[in-house]
């Protein structure tokens, strides 16, 4: 007896699907343009409960998604709680302090383990011990 083709219940199966996901993209962003917060395709394919390589290859969904970020206004910093130039030189300053220590940490292990290794040697020469066990 031959196999079953179930292939035309996977086919509507999988039109489904994609129907149910498109209905839902296109609801969020419906919502979205609804709201006055700029959206994002993360946001949308969140909203939606699909993935955002997915919603990318709907290009007319991607378009309105763009004419909605046009139209919002891109969310504005607070300036009482923006860094300062010289806030910002400070920390990169610390950074790159850190980062001198941190190699000259290194560069000191690194010496002391070349001398373990070579007194390790020296002594399995001295016993002869084989190196390969």
């Amino acid at each position: 007896m031959p196999p079953a083709d179930n292939a035309r219940f996977l086919i509507e199966a999988s039109k489904a699907r994609s129907k149910q996901s498109r209905e839902r993209a296109e609801e969020a962003v419906k919502a979205a343009a609804r709201r006055s917060e700029r959206p994002t395709v993360v946001g949308i394919a969140s909203a939606a409960g699909v993935s955002r390589s997915w919603l990318y290859t709907q290009t007319d969904l991607i378009t309105a998604i763009n004419q909605l970020q046009q139209r919002a206004p891109a969310p504005h910093r607070n300036p009482r709680h923006a860094a300062t130039d010289a806030s910002l030189h400070r920390r990169l300053e610390a950074a790159l302090d850190r980062n001198r220590q941190l190699r000259d940490q290194v560069a000191d292990l690194t010496r002391k383990l070349e001398t373990a290794h070579g007194e390790i040697r020296r002594l399995r020469t001295l016993l002869g011990v084989s190196s390969s066990g």
